[in-house]
């Protein structure tokens, strides 16, 4: 076999994630590389910081991307605020706060589980009796957008209910950033961390995070050493921590810095409120075309996240066969089902720079034709114009 370099074929993402990449992004990431202590680079550091606290909506001086993908911006939060023996309030409505419970156990923590059916928001009732029932936990964590489902829980009214029984907060915003409100210091969330592959548009890779003055209190106090060297934020803090000169810590991903920076610089030329508009608009369209083809959302409407659509499936139809199709025939993604959602639902991504008119009627054409073609019990041809009216007004 001969070695070549790797072209891969263009796609449309619209799948839970990555989401397309906007040129601009590309371009920006392909400029030179310099070194991660270059005055130039730490200037560009200290800018990147005031971006993300704009894309927060936060003035906490410790908001940063951490050198790693989503993931590891949960980690940053789990391992630096759990203390061995700490108890957690962890809430879960679909995968990712199944991800949370492991983080807690892993750190030596005992995690409290509140439970609610997947594809529902987090039930603030449970969580105060859950809370009333624990007068000694620590923190309570959930996740805000949740990308398993497509449902989207009240952080504000949870974190208020926290704060009641006097618990630190750690959310999950890894969907919700650039996409739908996220107001970290209005809601007065502790610890908070997202991905650069979802609305920001950018590669995968990074993972801004923010914590609150209040949860760096119990970083900076915490008696026993946070298990990871790598995201210790006690050491981070040297890096990202000051104003101009930095303490070595590790080699930054230079250029997917450059990437987020570019992502950043975007969204705010946009603006928030038109950002989150638009994804609001957007879904609208593809909703109104989904419905009219007799396809059904697997979230109501008042807890449902515009950018993440979770449909479900038509009886008798392959699930993995049309995913296959679309991607085959129209280049596009479009995601499958996780945990006890797999095989039943498709999840539909409208983020960041693919949240636009094009992809909605590409995604409506596309699906009209292989559910069509798959004698699926679909209404045919009336998406597009349904789409097209929501658009239109």
């Amino acid at each position: 076999m001969t070695t070549k370099s790797f072209h891969p074929p263009q796609r449309t993402l619209m799948g839970p994630g990555p989401s397309d990449v906007n040129p601009r992004i590309l371009e920006a990431m392909s400029r030179p590389t310099i070194g991660h202590l270059d005055p130039v680079f730490v200037a560009m550091m200290d800018e990147m910081k005031e971006l993300l606290k704009y894309a927060f909506q936060t003035k906490n001086e410790l908001t940063m991307p951490v050198s790693a993908p989503g993931s590891a911006g949960m980690e940053t939060c789990f391992v630096n605020l759990v203390e061995p023996g700490d108890k957690v309030i962890v809430c879960q409505n679909g995968v990712f706060g199944g991800r949370m419970k492991e983080n807690v156990e892993r750190c030596g923590g005992t995690a409290v589980m509140v439970e609610d059916d997947w594809g529902k928001a987090v039930d603030p009732n449970k969580l105060e009796e859950t809370l009333k029932s624990n007068p000694d936990a620590k923190i309570v964590a959930f996740v805000h957008a949740e990308t398993s489902t497509g449902a989207q829980s009240d952080a504000k009214t949870l974190v208020e209910i926290a704060h009641q029984h006097d618990c630190l907060t750690i959310v999950d915003a890894v969907t919700s950033l650039g996409g739908t409100p996220v107001r970290v210091d209005e809601w007065h969330i502790d610890a908070i961390y997202s991905g650069t592959q979802k609305c920001l548009s950018c590669t995968p890779g990074l993972s801004p995070v923010s914590f609150s003055e209040r949860a760096l209190e119990k970083v900076r106090n915490r008696p026993s050493k946070v298990q990871s060297w790598f995201l210790d934020l006690n050491l981070v803090m040297g890096y990202w921590g000051g104003e101009g000169k930095r303490a070595y810590h590790h080699t930054a991903p230079i250029n997917a810095l450059y990437g987020l920076h570019e992502a950043l610089v975007i969204l705010k030329e946009e603006g928030l409120e038109n950002a989150w508009a638009r994804h609001t608009k957007h879904h609208q369209a593809l909703r109104a075309g989904l419905e009219a083809m007799g396809l059904n959302f697997v979230v109501h409407e008042e807890e449902r996240l515009p950018q993440l659509n979770a449909v479900t499936i038509p009886e008798g139809v392959d699930d993995a066969a049309v995913r296959a199709t679309l991607l085959n025939d129209y280049s596009l993604e479009i995601g499958a089902g996780l945990g006890a959602m797999a095989g039943k639902v498709w999840r539909i991504g409208l983020m960041g720079h693919a949240c636009n008119a094009r992809n909605v009627y590409l995604c409506l054409n596309a699906l009209d034709d292989v559910l069509g073609r798959m004698k699926a019990p679909v209404e045919r041809g009336v998406e597009v114009a349904a789409a097209q009216r929501v658009l239109a007004g």
